[in-house]
C-alpha cells in the first residue's frame, strides 16, 4: 500500500482552507465546521503524511517548508477536482457553485452589483462572491473566475471578451460653475479647481477629441487628490472642483442636473470594457452563463452604450497600460 492510500483527501480541502485563511479558526468559519474538527483533521493529516505543516503558537499558525510546497502542490489538486466537478454540473446543464467577481469600485457598484441580483435571480443555485476594488487582483492567487476590468489590458495568458466601452465627461456642480464660471473652452478649464484620481498613472493629464477630429492634450490644475472614483464624484457633486468622471457613473447626476457635463463636443476616446478570466480547456458553465448574460442585459447595455456584440474570445489580454 502507497503512502497516497493512507490519506484521506476530503482533510486537503481543511488544510488549504487553513492556509487561505490563516487561522484554524478562520478556517472553520469559512467552511462552516468546528475549529476542533479543523484541528483534528490536520493532525491527523500530518499523520497520514508523516510531516509537520504548520507551526503553531499561541498567536498564529505558520507554513513549514515542507507545508508551504505541499499546499503550492495540493492546491493545484484541488482546482483540478474541482474543476471535474463542475465539468459534470456542466454536463447536466445546471448553473451553480460561487462564481468570484472582481470588478473596479465605481463599475461594480453602478452596473455589476444590480447585475449579479438579476444572474442570481436566473440561476438560484450560484452564490456569488463580489471583490470591489480599484487595484487588480491575481486571477489565479486570489481564485477570481471573473474579472471585469476598464482600459486597457496587460499582458497575461488569460482569456478576454470585450463587453462594450464607456468614456469620461468633463464636469462640475452648478454650485461651483456659479462661483467659479463656466468654462467655455478647455485652456479655461484647465486654469479651474481640479479633483484628480490619485490612482492613474496621469491624474492631472487627459486628451481631448474635438468635433472636427482635432486632438488637445490638457493638464489641469490640481485642487484635490482622491484614490478612488467614487470620492471623486462626492468631492464634485459638493463643489470641490471640475472632474473627469465615467459616464456609467454620472450620467444619471447629469441628467438631473446634479452635475454640469461642460463642453460635451470634447471628449476622451472611449476605452473598452471586458470580463476577463483564467485560461481552461473548458469554459465554466457559471462563467459562461455570466458572459452570456452580461451581454444581451438590457440595463447592463444602457450603462455601456453599446449594442450586443458577438462572441468573441481573445487568447490573451492584448497590451499593457492602466486605466485612464
Amino acid at each position: 500500500m502507497n503512502k497516497f492510500s493512507k490519506v484521506n483527501l476530503n482533510r486537503l480541502a481543511v488544510f488549504a482552507a487553513v492556509v487561505e485563511q490563516g487561522s484554524f479558526t478562520a478556517a472553520a468559519r469559512e467552511i462552516g465546521m468546528a475549529k476542533t474538527m479543523v484541528s483534528t483533521h490536520i493532525r491527523r493529516l500530518e499523520a497520514e503524511l508523516g510531516a509537520t505543516l504548520f507551526v503553531r503558537t499561541t498567536r498564529q499558525v505558520t507554513l513549514t517548508e515542507t507545508g508551504a510546497a505541499f499546499y503550492t502542490r495540493s492546491r493545484d489538486a484541488l482546482q483540478e477536482i474541482g474543476a471535474a466537478v463542475e465539468a459534470v454540473g456542466n454536463a447536466q446543464g445546471t448553473v451553480r457553485g460561487t462564481l468570484r467577481v472582481t470588478a473596479p469600485i465605481d463599475y461594480g457598484a453602478a452596473v455589476i452589483t444590480p447585475f449579479l441580483v438579476r444572474l442570481q435571480q436566473k440561476y438560484p443555485e450560484l452564490q456569488v462572491d463580489l471583490l470591489c476594488a480599484d487595484r487588480r487582483f491575481d486571477l489565479v492567487a486570489d481564485h477570481i473566475d471573473i474579472a471585469v476590468r476598464l482600459g486597457t489590458l496587460a499582458d497575461s495568458t488569460h482569456h478576454a471578451i470585450r463587453l462594450g466601452g464607456y468614456t469620461k465627461w468633463l464636469v462640475a456642480s452648478p454650485d461651483f460653475l456659479a462661483r467659479n464660471g463656466t468654462p467655455g473652452t478647455l485652456a479655461e478649464a484647465a486654469a479651474q479647481p481640479f479633483i484628480a484620481l490619485s490612482v492613474l498613472s496621469q491624474p492631472l493629464t487627459y486628451e481631448f477629441s474635438g468635433p472636427r477630429g482635432q486632438v488637445r492634450r490638457v493638464r489641469f490644475n490640481h485642487r484635490l487628490a482622491t484614490n478612488t472614483a467614487n470620492a471623486c464624484r462626492a468631492a464634485a457633486l459638493a463643489g470641490g472642483g471640475l472632474a473627469m468622471l465615467t459616464d456609467f457613473s454620472i450620467s444619471g447626476d447629469v441628467a438631473s442636473g446634479r452635475l454640469v457635463r461642460l463642453m460635451p463636443e470634447w471628449a476622451p476616446a472611449e476605452s473598452d470594457i471586458h470580463a476577463v478570466f483564467p485560461s481552461a480547456r473548458h469554459m465554466p458553465l457559471k462563467v459562461r452563463a455570466f458572459i452570456d448574460e452580461i451581454r444581451r442585459d438590457r440595463l447592463v447595455r444602457e450603462a455601456r452604450r453599446t449594442p450586443p456584440l458577438p462572441l468573441h474570445t481573445a487568447s490573451f489580454e492584448t497590451s499593457t497600460g492602466a486605466r485612464q
